[in-house]
């Protein structure tokens, strides 16, 4: 018994790591106001007034930036939040969920 339960501990071990990570990415757009990604970034992202102003700026002078990393379920229900916020107000926001 002490064998078995011996290799079965070591199998386990063997296969525990960490979930996949996705990085959810905002892109640019010429239509999407600075001030609705700043306050999508706060509500749906929780950054600070400051980082998502960051973040922001960085979206629009490098076409795109990562604004968060998850597991791909909260990855995709972010993207998907963030989106529908967009479409509501008549925005073109696009944000992919890419692996990292």
């Amino acid at each position: 018994m002490g064998k078995q339960h011996s290799s079965l501990k070591d199998h386990t071990e063997l296969n525990l790591r960490e979930p996949r990570k996705f990085k959810v990415v905002m892109h640019n757009d010429d239509f999407t106001t600075m001030d609705f990604v700043v306050m999508v970034l706060s509500s749906v992202f929780h950054k600070s007034e400051a980082e998502a102003e960051r973040i922001m700026l960085l979206i629009h002078h490098s076409g795109k930036a990562t604004v968060g990393s998850y597991s791909l379920d909260i990855a995709a229900s972010k993207a998907t939040k963030a989106i529908e916020m967009a479409r509501d107000e008549g925005f073109p926001l696009r944000i992919t969920v890419e692996p990292e």
